[in-house]
């Protein structure tokens, strides 16, 4: 057996033998609590003819003590004796206010009669009910199952929030270890193309074609680099986010659809941030490729830069099919795609990079269905 599937295993093992406990905590509280039910039952049927002992005045000569006894003794259960017909004839244990006050009384014998069922005095002057509330004991077991039920749904939480957060350790893991392997291979026919460009400048190969083959090669290379990085805490350089920025948007542009528009607009010339560049080109290229996607090759892109004085905002607008307010968050959810293909990948790690290497913020800023989307980036200007 693996060691993965022992830890697995063992952790079932665990949850299973902890609920186990806790639904044994609840029975047994549940069987505790009907047995005080019982007792107090039968601590009353004991007062009720005690009380009848006492009241029973033709039996002159009835030894007392004991029964008297009964009642004094009885200091925590609420007690209503009245007739037949649900006339007060004395209380005990009840709130000293209730003495004296015939309303609250009745308030009193209303409750009690939803307690629990009373019981009945057979006397010569007329029957007798005993009305009789829960002790103070009782009231509080009352609760404590709903207190056991609470701690059973909150383990379950976090047994759930652990194995989650378990789980989405060990797939990032497993994406981090791909992607740099994947970086790993890439390397190899990269080493290739680049002898073959060499080779190609010998024979006088067409200068423009060679160029731009040198400008895929030099992409590649850059894939290799963005996926060499993810799982480590890449290098941060303070660099002219206006250009980086460009640059990117520059090669994009130039590798797509002649019906996309494409606008750049920038409020400043240089604005200087600690960035990684390789994250950075990453970022802006997952944005627009996602608005080629939402405008199916055919309408408008633009890219704008804010400068103020404390944050540089990054602006990704297209006229495509919009996003519903409800998924506002979603995209960003590893797996989440509107597309038949796709991994759904692209927006979570520009917000991984953006947030968690750059220490800003990504967000929809504003989509209409039909009409297009805007994503906002934002970083702070600490320099």
């Amino acid at each position: 057996m693996s060691i993965v599937k022992k830890s697995l295993y063992t952790r079932w093992f665990i949850l299973l033998f902890s609920l186990g406990i806790l639904i044994l905590i609840l029975w047994n509280t549940y069987l505790l609590f009907q047995t005080f039910k019982h007792e107090e039952r039968v601590k009353m049927e004991i007062w009720a003819e005690a009380n009848k002992k006492i009241s029973d005045v033709s039996d002159l000569d009835a030894d007392i003590e004991l029964p008297s006894n009964i009642l004094i003794k009885n200091t925590t259960i609420p007690v209503v004796l009245t007739t037949n017909n649900d006339s007060i004839i004395t209380v005990s244990n009840v709130p000293e206010e209730a003495f004296e006050n015939k309303v609250l009384q009745y308030k009193i014998l209303a409750d009690l009669q939803k307690q629990n069922q009373p019981i009945e005095i057979k006397h010569p002057s007329g029957n007798q009910l005993v009305y009789y509330g829960n002790s103070s004991l009782i009231t509080k077991l009352k609760y404590y199952p709903i207190a056991l039920v609470a701690i059973l749904v909150l383990f379950g939480l976090l047994v759930y929030s652990y194995f989650r957060a378990s789980k989405m350790s060990s797939e990032n893991k497993l994406w981090a270890g791909m992607a740099k392997e994947t970086a790993h291979q890439i390397g190899t026919p990269l080493s290739s193309l680049m002898g073959w460009i060499e080779l190609m400048k010998l024979d006088n190969v067409d200068e423009n074609i060679v160029t731009e083959v040198q400008k895929d090669v030099d992409r590649l290379q850059t894939i290799a680099d963005r996926f060499s990085k993810i799982g480590s805490e890449p290098n941060l350089e303070v660099l002219n986010v206006v250009d980086e920025t460009k640059k990117s948007f520059d090669y994009l542009q130039s590798r797509s659809s002649k019906q996309i528009d494409f606008e750049f607009e920038s409020n400043a010339d240089i604005v200087n941030l600690l960035i990684n560049p390789t994250l950075h080109s990453w970022t802006i290229e997952n944005l627009v490729k996602n608005a080629i996607d939402a405008i199916k090759g055919k309408g408008k892109i633009k890219v704008e830069l804010k400068n103020t004085e404390s944050t540089i905002q990054i602006l990704v607008s297209d006229t495509g099919k919009g996003i519903p307010k409800n998924q506002f968050r979603k995209v960003f959810e590893p797996g989440f795609s509107t597309k038949k293909r796709g991994w759904g990948l692209g927006l979570s790690l520009t917000q991984r990079i953006v947030e968690k290497y750059h220490k800003g913020s990504i967000k929809v800023l504003k989509s209409e269905i039909g009409k297009g989307t805007t994503f906002s980036v934002q970083y702070k200007k600490s320099l």
